[in-house]
C-alpha cells in the first residue's frame, strides 16, 4: 500500500490537525520518483476493502486518530466519508421536493477522442475517467443530463468532498450580496470586521479578498515545516489542542494574526485564508453562518436532493475555504444555476448580473503573475476560475480533480468529483482541459 506523503517532512503529529482540504493538499508536494501510484481500478476503495466488515479488520480500518487517512489510496474512501472523521455542520436542503433532472443519455460520449496536452497519444473520454481517478461525473447539455457515472466510494445516495469548489460557493454568495447592494465590494475589510483592523486584511477591499489579490505575509509552502500553513492548521483544528498550545483557536482568531506584505491589488495570490475572511465578511453582513446562508440562498432553492455539510473548527465556524461535501446531482444543479444566470426550474434566485460579473473574469495581468502553466491568459473573479477561450468558460476547481465547468457557448455544464493521487490540478489539467473542450465541440456539432 502506498502512503504518498512527503518524505522530507514528518507529518505524523501534524496531519490530524489539518483542516480537511488543506491536509489533502499536502499530497501535492509528493514526488513519485520512486513510486508508481496504484491505478484507478487497483485503488478502488471497494476493491481494497476499506472499512468493510462488522467491525472492519485492523488493516482495513480508516479512523481517527489515524495520521494517514488523507493519504493515497485511503484518500479514495475518505473523500466520501468526511463527517465520519471530522465534526461538520449541515447545509440544509429544507423540506421541499427535489427538482427533477431530465435525462437524454448519449452513449457516444465515451468514444470521443482528444489528445492530452504534452502528449502525442489520443485518449478517449472513457479512458480519461480512470486517468483522473473519477469518482463521479455528470454532463448537462441543453438542460438535460447526457452523461453520468458514479463509482468507487460514490453512489447516488452519497456525498463527496468538494474541496476548494467550496471557495466558489463562498465567492458566489459574496457576489450575490454585492450585486444586491447588501455588501460594498469597495469597502475596507476593517470597516466590516473591526477585529481585522490591525491585520494584513484591514486595509484590503472586499473585492481584493474576493479576487485573492491581497498582499499577505503568509506561506502555504507545505515542504517547509515552519510555513504559516501549519500554524493556520493548528488553529483551525476542531480536535483538542495539545496542553502546551497557546496559539489562536479557530479560523477567526488566526486571521487576526496575519500581517501585510506588499501592496494589495497588485498580484493574484491563491491563499485559502482569503476565503475564510470572506466567509467572516458574509457572516457579519448577513448575521448568519456561511452554511446557513448557503442553505437559505441556494440549497433550499435549487431543489437539492440532499443536504450538504461543511467541516468546522473547534468553535463551530464552517470552513469557507474547502469544507463542503455534497451530492453529485446537487453540484450539477449549482452548475445549471450558473449556466442559466441565476435561474433554475423557472425561478430566479439572484440577478443575472451576478453570473455576468463572474463570467467576465478578473484581472488577467494580476493573474499572470501567479504563472499557472495550464491556465495561461486565464483569470480569477469572485473565487471562480476563467479559462483562455474565445468565448467565456469558467470553473469551480478543487484539489484532486474537483470541477464545476461551465461553457455557455456549448450550453454545457460538467461536474466531476475525483480522488487523484496528487492534489495539484496541474497533474490532471493536461487531460481534463482538452477532454472537456472535446466534449463541448462534440455537443455543439451534434
Amino acid at each position: 500500500m502506498l502512503t504518498l506523503l512527503p518524505r522530507s517532512l514528518s507529518l505524523l503529529s501534524l496531519t490530524p490537525l489539518l483542516p480537511l482540504t488543506i491536509a489533502m493538499t499536502v499530497i501535492s508536494t509528493t514526488s513519485y520518483a520512486n513510486d508508481t501510484p496504484l491505478t484507478a481500478k487497483q485503488s478502488d476503495p471497494q476493491a481494497l476493502g476499506w472499512m468493510q466488515g462488522f467491525p472492519p479488520p485492523n488493516d482495513k480500518l480508516i479512523a481517527q486518530p489515524s495520521s494517514n487517512f488523507f493519504s493515497f489510496p485511503k484518500l479514495r474512501w475518505t473523500v466520501c466519508h468526511i463527517r465520519e472523521l471530522m465534526p461538520t455542520t449541515e447545509v440544509s436542503r429544507g423540506i421541499g421536493a427535489p427538482s427533477k433532472l431530465n435525462y437524454e443519455l448519449d452513449k457516444n460520449i465515451d468514444a470521443i477522442t482528444f489528445t492530452p496536452t504534452g502528449s502525442n497519444r489520443p485518449m478517449t473520454w472513457q479512458e480519461s475517467l480512470d486517468a483522473n481517478y473519477t469518482d463521479g461525473i455528470m454532463i448537462l447539455h441543453h438542460g438535460k443530463v447526457v452523461y453520468e457515472r458514479q463509482n468507487g466510494c460514490l453512489n447516488e445516495l452519497g456525498q463527496h468532498a468538494a474541496m476548494s469548489m467550496t471557495k466558489s460557493m463562498t465567492g458566489l454568495l459574496a457576489e450575490i450580496l454585492v450585486t444586491e447592494g447588501k455588501l460594498d465590494d469597495g469597502a475596507l475589510v476593517a470597516s466590516i470586521i473591526p477585529e481585522l483592523a490591525n491585520s494584513g486584511f484591514g486595509d484590503a477591499t472586499v473585492r481584493q479578498v474576493m479576487d485573492m489579490t491581497t498582499a499577505l505575509d503568509y506561506s502555504e509552502d507545505y515542504a517547509d515545516p515552519n510555513a504559516d500553513i501549519w500554524k493556520y492548521s493548528e488553529a483551525a483544528s476542531p480536535l483538542p489542542k495539545p496542553k502546551d498550545y497557546n496559539g489562536p483557536n479557530g479560523y477567526f482568531e488566526y486571521l487576526q494574526t496575519v500581517e501585510k506584505k506588499g501592496e494589495h491589488g497588485n498580484a493574484f495570490n491563491y491563499q485559502t485564508i482569503n476565503s475564510d475572511t470572506l466567509g467572516w465578511i458574509i457572516a457579519r453582513t448577513t448575521g448568519k453562518a456561511v452554511n446557513d446562508i448557503l442553505s437559505e440562498r441556494l440549497w433550499q432553492k435549487i431543489g437539492a436532493e440532499q443536504s450538504a455539510y461543511m467541516t468546522v473548527d473547534a468553535k463551530g465556524t464552517p470552513f469557507a475555504g474547502g469544507g463542503i461535501s455534497a451530492g453529485l446531482h446537487d453540484m450539477a444543479r449549482i452548475g445549471s444555476l450558473m449556466l442559466n444566470k441565476g435561474e433554475i426550474g423557472g425561478k430566479r434566485l439572484f440577478p443575472a448580473a451576478v453570473v455576468e460579473h463572474i463570467e467576465a473574469g478578473g484581472d488577467k495581468a494580476a493573474f499572470a503573475k501567479a504563472d499557472y502553466k495550464q491556465l495561461k491568459n486565464g483569470s480569477y473573479k469572485s473565487m471562480w476560475w476563467s479559462y483562455d477561450n474565445p468565448t467565456p468558460i469558467y470553473s469551480a476547481r478543487g484539489v484532486h480533480g474537483q470541477r464545476i465547468y461551465v461553457d455557455p457557448a456549448a450550453d454545457m455544464v460538467i461536474v466531476r468529483f475525483a480522488s487523484h493521487p496528487d492534489a495539484s490540478n496541474s497533474n490532471n489539467d493536461p487531460t481534463t482541459i482538452p477532454a472537456f473542450k472535446a466534449v463541448a465541440n462534440y455537443l455543439i456539432q451534434k
